[in-house]
Protein backbone atom coordinates (compact mmCIF):
# COMPACT_ATOMS: atom_id res chain seq x y z
CA UNK A 1 0.00 0.00 0.00
CA UNK A 2 1.24 2.94 -0.96
CA UNK A 3 0.48 5.48 2.04
CA UNK A 4 2.55 8.43 0.45
CA UNK A 5 -0.34 8.21 -2.48
CA UNK A 6 -2.86 7.95 -0.31
CA UNK A 7 -1.82 10.99 1.68
CA UNK A 8 -1.34 13.01 -1.61
CA UNK A 9 -4.76 12.15 -2.44
CA UNK A 10 -6.33 13.14 1.31
CA UNK A 11 -4.27 16.16 1.10
CA UNK A 12 -4.54 17.46 -2.76
CA UNK A 13 -7.12 15.39 -4.37
CA UNK A 14 -9.81 15.09 -2.21
CA UNK A 15 -11.09 18.25 -2.61
CA UNK A 16 -11.88 17.94 -6.15
CA UNK A 17 -13.95 14.92 -5.77
CA UNK A 18 -17.63 15.22 -5.87
CA UNK A 19 -20.04 12.79 -4.34
CA UNK A 20 -23.97 12.70 -3.60
CA UNK A 21 -25.35 11.43 -0.73
CA UNK A 22 -29.05 10.13 -0.95
CA UNK A 23 -30.88 8.78 1.85
CA UNK A 24 -32.36 8.98 5.07
CA UNK A 25 -31.09 12.26 7.44
CA UNK A 26 -31.76 12.37 10.87
CA UNK A 27 -30.84 15.08 13.66
CA UNK A 28 -29.56 14.02 16.83
CA UNK A 29 -29.89 16.13 19.62
CA UNK A 30 -28.59 15.80 23.08
CA UNK A 31 -29.23 17.22 26.99
CA UNK A 32 -26.56 17.11 29.11
CA UNK A 33 -27.91 17.74 32.79
CA UNK A 34 -27.20 16.88 36.03
CA UNK A 35 -29.29 14.55 38.56
CA UNK A 36 -29.61 15.99 42.32
CA UNK A 37 -32.92 15.06 43.35
CA UNK A 38 -36.34 13.24 42.44
CA UNK A 39 -39.47 15.08 41.07
CA UNK A 40 -42.33 15.63 43.82
CA UNK A 41 -45.01 14.76 40.70
CA UNK A 42 -43.58 11.57 40.04
CA UNK A 43 -40.84 8.72 41.22
CA UNK A 44 -38.31 10.23 37.73
CA UNK A 45 -35.33 11.69 38.10
CA UNK A 46 -35.10 15.90 37.05
CA UNK A 47 -32.28 16.63 35.23
CA UNK A 48 -31.02 20.18 35.04
CA UNK A 49 -30.08 20.66 31.88
CA UNK A 50 -26.39 22.47 31.07
CA UNK A 51 -25.43 21.25 27.63
CA UNK A 52 -27.63 21.30 24.68
CA UNK A 53 -25.92 19.86 21.77
CA UNK A 54 -26.76 18.60 17.85
CA UNK A 55 -25.22 16.66 15.38
CA UNK A 56 -26.12 15.12 12.37
CA UNK A 57 -27.03 11.44 11.83
CA UNK A 58 -27.97 9.18 9.22
CA UNK A 59 -26.91 10.20 5.53
CA UNK A 60 -26.58 13.39 6.92
CA UNK A 61 -23.19 11.93 8.72
CA UNK A 62 -22.68 10.49 6.29
CA UNK A 63 -22.33 14.22 4.49
CA UNK A 64 -21.05 15.51 7.01
CA UNK A 65 -18.03 13.42 6.83
CA UNK A 66 -17.60 13.93 3.28
CA UNK A 67 -17.60 17.50 3.92
CA UNK A 68 -15.08 17.64 6.67
CA UNK A 69 -12.71 15.78 4.51
CA UNK A 70 -13.21 18.47 2.17
CA UNK A 71 -15.65 16.80 -1.08
CA UNK A 72 -17.98 19.04 -2.66
CA UNK A 73 -21.01 17.50 -0.93
CA UNK A 74 -24.28 17.33 -2.29
CA UNK A 75 -27.39 15.75 -0.54
CA UNK A 76 -31.22 14.65 -1.75
CA UNK A 77 -33.30 13.52 1.29
CA UNK A 78 -36.23 14.32 2.84
CA UNK A 79 -36.85 16.41 6.40
CA UNK A 80 -40.21 17.55 7.70
CA UNK A 81 -42.05 21.26 8.15
CA UNK A 82 -40.95 21.71 11.09
CA UNK A 83 -37.99 23.50 13.82
CA UNK A 84 -35.81 20.15 13.44
CA UNK A 85 -35.38 20.65 9.54
CA UNK A 86 -34.79 23.75 10.04
CA UNK A 87 -32.00 22.80 12.35
CA UNK A 88 -30.38 20.21 9.83
CA UNK A 89 -30.51 22.35 7.06
CA UNK A 90 -29.13 25.38 9.07
CA UNK A 91 -26.08 22.46 9.99
CA UNK A 92 -25.66 21.24 6.41
CA UNK A 93 -25.31 24.65 4.71
CA UNK A 94 -22.47 25.66 7.75
CA UNK A 95 -20.68 22.71 6.45
CA UNK A 96 -20.88 23.73 2.69
CA UNK A 97 -23.00 21.47 2.11
CA UNK A 98 -25.36 21.74 -1.44
CA UNK A 99 -28.35 20.59 -0.01
CA UNK A 100 -31.08 22.10 -2.83
CA UNK A 101 -32.36 17.97 -3.45
CA UNK A 102 -33.67 18.46 -0.07
CA UNK A 103 -37.51 18.28 0.43
CA UNK A 104 -40.26 19.37 2.28
CA UNK A 105 -42.90 16.36 3.17
CA UNK A 106 -45.74 15.55 5.47
CA UNK A 107 -43.11 13.29 7.31
CA UNK A 108 -41.30 14.84 9.98
CA UNK A 109 -37.82 15.49 10.08
CA UNK A 110 -36.30 12.13 12.07
CA UNK A 111 -34.72 13.47 15.12
CA UNK A 112 -33.60 11.40 18.26
CA UNK A 113 -33.41 13.00 21.67
CA UNK A 114 -31.19 12.02 24.52
CA UNK A 115 -31.28 12.69 27.55
CA UNK A 116 -27.50 12.18 29.78
CA UNK A 117 -26.42 13.03 33.13
CA UNK A 118 -23.15 12.31 33.91
CA UNK A 119 -21.99 8.93 31.23
CA UNK A 120 -25.68 7.21 31.82
CA UNK A 121 -28.08 7.61 29.08
CA UNK A 122 -31.61 8.37 31.36
CA UNK A 123 -33.97 8.26 28.05
CA UNK A 124 -34.11 8.46 24.38
CA UNK A 125 -37.43 10.47 22.54
CA UNK A 126 -37.52 9.60 18.83
CA UNK A 127 -39.63 11.81 16.56
CA UNK A 128 -40.14 9.53 13.26
CA UNK A 129 -42.39 8.52 10.96
CA UNK A 130 -40.81 5.34 9.06
CA UNK A 131 -43.05 4.61 6.83
CA UNK A 132 -42.06 4.60 3.03
CA UNK A 133 -42.74 7.78 0.40
CA UNK A 134 -45.49 8.43 -1.44
CA UNK A 135 -45.59 7.64 -4.87
CA UNK A 136 -45.63 11.43 -5.83
CA UNK A 137 -42.48 12.36 -3.42
CA UNK A 138 -40.71 9.48 -4.39
CA UNK A 139 -40.82 10.92 -8.18
CA UNK A 140 -39.63 14.71 -6.55
CA UNK A 141 -36.46 13.04 -5.24
CA UNK A 142 -36.03 10.79 -8.35
CA UNK A 143 -35.97 13.96 -10.31
CA UNK A 144 -33.79 15.83 -8.20
CA UNK A 145 -31.18 13.10 -8.16
CA UNK A 146 -31.40 13.10 -11.82
CA UNK A 147 -30.66 16.97 -12.35
CA UNK A 148 -27.43 16.53 -10.16
CA UNK A 149 -26.43 12.90 -11.39
CA UNK A 150 -23.81 13.93 -14.45
CA UNK A 151 -22.13 16.55 -12.49
CA UNK A 152 -21.11 14.38 -9.58
CA UNK A 153 -18.65 11.74 -9.38
CA UNK A 154 -20.03 8.87 -6.98
CA UNK A 155 -22.97 8.05 -5.39
CA UNK A 156 -23.94 6.76 -1.98
CA UNK A 157 -27.21 5.63 -1.09
CA UNK A 158 -27.42 5.48 2.88
CA UNK A 159 -30.79 3.48 3.91
CA UNK A 160 -31.66 3.61 7.50
CA UNK A 161 -34.66 2.35 6.98
CA UNK A 162 -36.97 5.66 7.57
CA UNK A 163 -38.54 5.83 4.12
CA UNK A 164 -36.96 7.34 1.70
CA UNK A 165 -34.92 4.22 0.04
CA UNK A 166 -37.71 2.67 -0.92
CA UNK A 167 -37.44 -0.02 -3.64
CA UNK A 168 -38.24 2.45 -6.84
CA UNK A 169 -35.94 4.97 -5.80
CA UNK A 170 -32.84 2.52 -5.35
CA UNK A 171 -34.01 0.47 -8.22
CA UNK A 172 -33.64 3.35 -10.75
CA UNK A 173 -30.74 5.51 -8.72
CA UNK A 174 -28.62 2.16 -9.25
CA UNK A 175 -29.35 1.89 -13.22
CA UNK A 176 -28.69 5.70 -13.86
CA UNK A 177 -25.42 5.42 -12.07
CA UNK A 178 -24.64 1.94 -14.26
CA UNK A 179 -25.69 3.73 -17.44
CA UNK A 180 -23.55 6.56 -16.36
CA UNK A 181 -20.73 4.49 -15.49
CA UNK A 182 -20.19 6.27 -11.44
CA UNK A 183 -19.76 4.25 -8.81
CA UNK A 184 -23.00 3.63 -6.23
CA UNK A 185 -22.23 2.61 -2.94
CA UNK A 186 -24.26 1.36 -0.70
CA UNK A 187 -25.08 1.33 3.35
CA UNK A 188 -27.50 -1.37 3.70
CA UNK A 189 -30.52 -1.80 6.31
CA UNK A 190 -33.10 -5.01 6.71
CA UNK A 191 -32.75 -8.72 5.53
CA UNK A 192 -34.09 -7.68 1.42
CA UNK A 193 -31.11 -6.68 -0.83
CA UNK A 194 -32.95 -6.82 -3.86
CA UNK A 195 -33.56 -3.76 -4.20
CA UNK A 196 -29.58 -2.82 -3.92
CA UNK A 197 -29.16 -5.68 -6.75
CA UNK A 198 -26.83 -4.12 -9.22
CA UNK A 199 -24.95 -1.17 -7.03
CA UNK A 200 -20.92 -1.06 -6.97
CA UNK A 201 -20.30 -1.97 -3.87
CA UNK A 202 -22.66 -2.30 -0.62
CA UNK A 203 -20.89 -2.06 2.87
CA UNK A 204 -22.38 -3.76 5.49
CA UNK A 205 -21.04 -4.52 8.78
CA UNK A 206 -20.83 -8.00 9.90
CA UNK A 207 -24.04 -8.45 11.75
CA UNK A 208 -25.97 -6.37 8.59
CA UNK A 209 -24.07 -8.79 6.39
CA UNK A 210 -25.31 -11.89 8.93
CA UNK A 211 -28.88 -10.71 8.18
CA UNK A 212 -28.97 -11.59 4.54
CA UNK A 213 -27.40 -14.68 4.49
CA UNK A 214 -29.43 -18.35 4.84
CA UNK A 215 -26.64 -19.81 7.81
CA UNK A 216 -24.85 -16.78 10.09
CA UNK A 217 -21.52 -17.42 10.26
CA UNK A 218 -18.48 -16.05 12.56
CA UNK A 219 -16.33 -13.13 11.94
CA UNK A 220 -13.78 -15.73 10.27
CA UNK A 221 -11.72 -14.44 6.95
CA UNK A 222 -12.36 -17.45 4.77
CA UNK A 223 -15.90 -18.12 5.78
CA UNK A 224 -16.56 -14.03 5.24
CA UNK A 225 -14.73 -14.82 1.86
CA UNK A 226 -16.65 -17.79 1.04
CA UNK A 227 -20.11 -15.52 2.08
CA UNK A 228 -19.15 -12.29 0.10
CA UNK A 229 -17.99 -14.55 -3.01
CA UNK A 230 -22.00 -15.94 -3.16
CA UNK A 231 -23.63 -12.95 -2.59
CA UNK A 232 -21.79 -10.82 -4.95
CA UNK A 233 -22.85 -13.02 -7.46
CA UNK A 234 -26.15 -13.08 -6.19
CA UNK A 235 -26.42 -9.11 -5.95
CA UNK A 236 -25.14 -8.62 -9.20
CA UNK A 237 -22.35 -6.28 -7.49
CA UNK A 238 -18.81 -5.27 -8.15
CA UNK A 239 -17.83 -6.24 -4.43
CA UNK A 240 -18.23 -6.06 -0.68
CA UNK A 241 -16.75 -3.51 1.96
CA UNK A 242 -17.71 -5.61 5.32
CA UNK A 243 -16.89 -3.85 8.18
CA UNK A 244 -15.55 -6.14 11.43
CA UNK A 245 -15.52 -4.42 14.81
CA UNK A 246 -12.30 -5.03 16.22
CA UNK A 247 -11.01 -6.99 13.43
CA UNK A 248 -11.17 -4.15 10.97
CA UNK A 249 -12.82 -4.81 7.55
CA UNK A 250 -12.74 -7.15 4.96
CA UNK A 251 -12.74 -6.15 0.88
CA UNK A 252 -14.35 -8.62 -1.91
CA UNK A 253 -13.84 -7.27 -5.12
CA UNK A 254 -13.93 -10.25 -8.05
CA UNK A 255 -10.77 -12.05 -7.16
CA UNK A 256 -9.08 -9.26 -5.33
CA UNK A 257 -9.59 -10.29 -1.67
CA UNK A 258 -8.13 -7.95 1.31
CA UNK A 259 -8.71 -8.22 5.02
CA UNK A 260 -7.56 -4.82 6.82
CA UNK A 261 -6.85 -5.19 10.36
CA UNK A 262 -7.99 -2.43 12.44
CA UNK A 263 -5.62 -0.82 14.85
CA UNK A 264 -5.63 -1.08 18.74
CA UNK A 265 -7.59 1.35 20.42
CA UNK A 266 -7.75 2.84 24.11
CA UNK A 267 -11.67 3.85 23.53
CA UNK A 268 -13.64 1.33 20.63
CA UNK A 269 -17.15 2.97 20.13
CA UNK A 270 -18.19 2.02 16.65
CA UNK A 271 -20.88 4.39 16.84
CA UNK A 272 -21.07 6.40 13.39
CA UNK A 273 -17.56 4.14 12.02
CA UNK A 274 -20.06 2.91 9.01
CA UNK A 275 -20.74 6.02 7.97
CA UNK A 276 -17.04 7.19 7.66
CA UNK A 277 -16.16 4.06 5.98
CA UNK A 278 -19.04 4.25 3.13
CA UNK A 279 -17.72 8.45 2.99
CA UNK A 280 -13.95 7.79 3.04
CA UNK A 281 -14.36 4.64 0.70
CA UNK A 282 -17.06 6.40 -2.22
CA UNK A 283 -14.65 9.57 -1.86
CA UNK A 284 -11.63 7.63 -2.49
CA UNK A 285 -13.30 5.71 -5.54
CA UNK A 286 -14.12 9.23 -7.14
CA UNK A 287 -11.11 10.22 -6.73
CA UNK A 288 -9.85 6.98 -8.78
CA UNK A 289 -8.45 5.09 -6.42
CA UNK A 290 -8.10 1.63 -6.60
CA UNK A 291 -10.87 0.04 -4.45
CA UNK A 292 -8.33 -1.81 -2.53
CA UNK A 293 -6.37 1.40 -1.39
CA UNK A 294 -9.78 3.34 -1.30
CA UNK A 295 -10.86 0.62 1.41
CA UNK A 296 -7.40 1.20 3.21
CA UNK A 297 -8.02 4.22 4.14
CA UNK A 298 -11.42 3.80 5.08
CA UNK A 299 -9.94 1.66 7.69
CA UNK A 300 -7.80 4.30 8.87
CA UNK A 301 -10.44 6.99 8.78
CA UNK A 302 -12.60 4.50 10.74
CA UNK A 303 -9.63 3.79 13.57
CA UNK A 304 -9.57 7.42 14.27
CA UNK A 305 -13.80 7.37 14.72
CA UNK A 306 -13.80 4.13 16.85
CA UNK A 307 -11.45 6.11 19.36
CA UNK A 308 -14.13 8.99 19.79
CA UNK A 309 -17.09 8.31 22.40
CA UNK A 310 -19.95 8.95 20.36
CA UNK A 311 -20.93 9.84 16.51
CA UNK A 312 -17.83 11.63 15.45
CA UNK A 313 -17.21 12.69 11.58
CA UNK A 314 -13.10 12.65 11.04
CA UNK A 315 -11.95 15.66 9.14
CA UNK A 316 -9.12 15.86 6.46
CA UNK A 317 -6.36 17.10 8.97
CA UNK A 318 -6.98 14.27 11.54
CA UNK A 319 -7.04 11.61 8.84
CA UNK A 320 -3.75 13.19 7.05
CA UNK A 321 -2.31 13.13 10.77
CA UNK A 322 -3.41 9.00 11.50
CA UNK A 323 -1.78 8.03 7.67
CA UNK A 324 1.47 10.23 8.97
CA UNK A 325 1.84 7.85 12.11
CA UNK A 326 1.33 4.74 9.54
CA UNK A 327 4.16 5.98 7.16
Amino acid sequence: MNLDTLKNFVAHGVDKCKVLVIGDVMLDKYYFGEVTRISPEAPVPIAHVTQVKDTLGGAANVVHNLALLGCQTSIVAQIGRDVHGEKLLATLKNRGVNFSGVIETSKPTTTKIRVISGHQQMIRLDFEDASELDGADEKILLDKFFERLSSVDAVIISDYGKGVCTERICREVIKACRAAKKFVVVDPKGDDWQKYFGASFITPNLKEFNEILPRKIKNVDELIETAAAKVIDEFNLNGLVITRSAKGLTLVDGKKISHIKARAQEVFDVSGAGDTVISVFAAALAGKIDSAAAAYLANVAAGVVVAKVGTYAVARDELLAAIDRLI
